[in-house]
């Protein structure tokens, strides 16, 4: 058995940090298990022009514990009004990728074209070009919830033939029908998967009783759907790899409004070595967290590790106000440095 998991540092795909006192309290967590975090652009107000994300790297970085080696990668959100060159101005000073959401979809997404069609004409020329990412929220609108994912496939398959060279992620994935599209395209597209879809279905958020932190979009589906999952991220395939999705709230947005997001920087890379243990599949971790990501970004692997130890440890009910993924539950590995149950 093993006792002690030693690991590169792990990147994070896709994490929101918020802005204000949310963000100076929840980006301590994120800089303190990952090296890399590509940051989620659906602030209040959004991230849409360089100007923009360069003010919030800025802002992420000045809340980021001193002497941590951790770097925010910016992104812009896609809207009607996205033109080409704040695009190629994007490109220029560093941003990584351009966010798609589908009008009300999710969090802060409102202002969102209602598909890919909506989009200004010679954005996504000017993404393929400029090398930027298109970041993807797979759900379609005006759809049943459980199959918006399936449902947006068609349209994005016609963008992944007519945008040969643009390098396309579909995040959060959450059902068997889009881990199969995505093994299907070509190389240039990629996906991320969440820590807590993983490790929740639909029974976690409404089997019993409503769960509101167990709220999510997409929301949770099917033990087959989440067998998929598992299957796809302990394959050792490159084009799926970590994007937790932690999205944060506080308690009483959660409890009172239902808002949709999971808080898991803290234990993401717990939850992930017991679901990679439990498929046999130890030994791929840190290719899923700290590999694949990197290299479709055209980043550089990164040098520091870090040391996963079979101890157990309790997690936090709360965390100042924010509530996180397996709250209160037992994790069977730990972090070094980490207090273990007592």
């Amino acid at each position: 058995m093993i006792e002690s998991l030693n690991i590169p540092k792990p990147d994070d795909f896709h994490v929101h940090l918020r802005q204000g006192s949310l963000l100076k309290l929840v980006t301590p967590f994120t800089a303190a298990h990952f090296s890399r975090a590509l940051v989620m652009p659906n602030t209040e107000p959004p991230i849409l022009t360089a100007r923009d994300a360069v003010n919030y790297a800025a802002e992420l970085r000045s809340a980021s514990p001193q002497g941590m080696n951790f770097q925010p990668l910016t992104t812009i959100k896609l809207t009607k009004l996205t033109t080409n060159v704040s695009v190629e101005n994007a490109a220029a000073v560093g941003v990584l990728a351009a966010k798609f959401y589908p009008q009300g979809m999710t969090t802060n997404a409102s202002d969102g074209p209602v598909n890919l069609h909506d989009l200004q004409p010679g954005v996504l020329d000017a993404m393929q070009e400029s090398d930027l990412v298109l970041c993807v929220h797979a759900e379609a609108v005006g759809v049943f919830c459980l199959d918006r994912e399936i449902a947006f496939l068609p349209e994005l398959d016609e963008y992944v033939r007519v945008f040969p060279r643009l390098r396309i992620v579909l995040e959060h994935l959450s059902t068997r029908g889009a881990v199969e599209a995505v093994e299907g395209w070509p190389a240039n597209v990629a996906a991320t998967v969440t820590p807590h879809h993983l490790v929740l279905t639909l029974d976690d958020l409404i089997g019993s009783e409503l769960h509101p932190h167990s709220f999510c979009k997409p929301v949770p589906k099917t033990l087959d759907d989440q067998r998929a999952l598992i299957r796809a991220v302990t394959s050792g395939k490159p084009k799926f790899f970590l994007g937790t999705d932690s999205a944060p709230h506080w308690r009483t947005a959660k409890e009172e409004s239902g808002a949709a997001g999971i808080f898991n920087a803290p234990v993401a890379l717990q939850v992930l070595a017991q679901v990679f243990e439990d498929a046999g599949a130890l030994g791929r971790l840190g290719d899923f967290v700290a590999a694949f990501g990197a290299d479709f970004y055209r980043l550089p692997r990164n040098r520091d590790r870090i040391e996963l130890v079979r101890r157990s440890v309790r997690i936090p009910n709360d965390y100042e106000g924010i509530v996180p993924l397996w709250a209160g539950r037992e994790a069977r590995w730990s972090l070094t440095g980490q207090t273990p149950l007592q």
